[in-house]
């Protein structure tokens, strides 16, 4: 959902009560890449710039705001990470991230405008909630998506943040079946324990669009799945964005041995 008022906050570098890790690079065989922490207006609106042409251009989304940004009231209390391709100084890929004191000024967690998470208040302390994940479509093959999570990992344990959650968004251009399909495709192992369940306020009707087709998941909630994260349950339709969203959490210390080696190391 979009919210677009406001609230004031200190100025992106000077919010001193969490460490910002210094920016790293990363060679590909295509690019040359930078994940680094936003640390001025300027690059927050390059952040929102990427997401506008992503959710609205590319996906449809409804949003409010400045033309060509998209922005919320969340946006003035996270930190924004970026990947920017050092040779055309581009930024390609984003994520927003609310840390827990900053959680506790506004109020809630984004995700509570769509679930009922109550059975996850024991994580909050030392929680940070992730969004508004996006990548240029011209750097989807994977390096993109490495390095902000790698950028994650280094906030995550440079702060001694222990949980991770967020919405993974899937469309539904098709109405809603291939979402509705995935639900039923991820049972088992890849839901959270009871305890640990999430409830959408606006449930998408997963009984009535689900047509029993086998499906793959996008590749964003596969590679949450393959490094550790669990989903919360029953997926959320978002009508502004018109998504289904699911709720998935993270725990480093479920983290696959295999990505252990790659981000915590």
């Amino acid at each position: 959902m979009q919210d677009s008022s406001s609230k004031a906050r200190p100025p992106l570098a000077l919010d001193s009560r969490r460490r910002l890790p210094r920016a790293a690079e990363t060679v590909t065989g295509q690019h040359r890449l930078q994940v680094a922490w936003a640390r001025s207006e300027g690059e927050l609106r390059e952040a929102q710039r990427l997401r506008y042409r992503v959710f609205s251009d590319e996906m449809g989304a409804r949003l409010s705001g400045p033309a060509g940004l998209d922005v919320d009231r969340f946006d003035a209390f996270c930190d924004h990470l970026l990947v920017r391709d050092l040779d055309t100084l581009k930024v390609v890929g984003t994520y927003r991230v609310l840390p827990p004191h900053q959680a506790a000024r506004i109020g809630r967690l984004y995700a509570e405008s769509e679930f009922d998470v109550s059975r996850l208040a024991h994580l909050r302390p030392k929680l940070v909630e992730v969004g508004r994940s996006c990548v240029h479509p011209d750097y989807r093959n994977g390096a993109v998506i490495m390095s902000l999570w790698g950028g994650l990992a280094a906030y995550m344990k440079q702060n001694g943040y222990e949980t991770m959650l967020g919405c993974a968004s899937v469309g539904m251009i098709d109405g809603g079946h291939y979402a509705a399909n995935l639900y039923c495709s991820l049972q088992g192992d890849s839901l959270t324990a009871p305890e640990y369940r999430a409830f959408p306020h606006t449930p998408l009707p997963v009984e009535e669009l689900r047509t029993g087709a086998e499906v793959s998941p996008p590749p964003l909630v596969k590679g949450y799945l393959r490094l550790g994260a669990k989903i919360c349950g029953a997926p959320a339709w978002d009508p502004d964005f018109n998504t289904a969203d699911f709720l998935t959490l993270f725990r480093l210390s479920d983290i696959n041995a295999r990505y252990a080696r790659h981000f915590m190391a």
